[in-house]
């Protein structure tokens, strides 16, 4: 059963103004290590891979926050959802902290799954998710 469902639009070309403007400090205020380390792969390719990774990552963290039904606030922070990507390449989101407390009230305790769909197509990054209880 299908208990929440997020979508977000982020402009590729703010998060370029905002990591110019504020770098490491945007950086490090929303994504977490493992995050970060993944990011910095497309760096190496070109400032606007890198830009746009960042771009995508910030849509899930707000779909995210929206298919849990508290937006950045009540206990959700940035960091508790983690983008992490399985050995095909599919994302999924980790969560942790106050995120993980409103997923677990949402699914009434039980399992979960949370599905994940990101993309980009410059000046644009779009990400939806699905929470649903197994």
């Amino acid at each position: 059963m299908i208990v929440g469902i997020g979508s977000d639009l982020a402009n590729i070309t703010r998060i370029e103004e905002s990591i110019e403007t504020f770098g490491d400090r945007f950086i490090n205020r929303i994504f977490s290590d493992y995050e970060k380390m993944e990011m910095e792969k497309r760096k190496k390719v070109s400032p606007r891979r890198y830009a746009s990774s960042v771009a995508k990552r910030f849509a899930v963290k707000e779909a995210c926050s929206k298919a849990l039904g508290t937006g950045l606030r009540r206990g959700t922070f940035w960091r508790d959802m983690e983008v992490v990507h399985l050995p095909s390449g599919k994302p999924i989101i980790r969560l942790s902290g106050g995120a993980l407390e409103h997923a677990k009230k949402l699914t009434e305790g039980g399992e979960m799954v949370i599905n994940v769909t990101m993309t980009d197509d410059y000046p644009w990054a779009q990400a939806f998710v699905m929470i649903e209880k197994i």
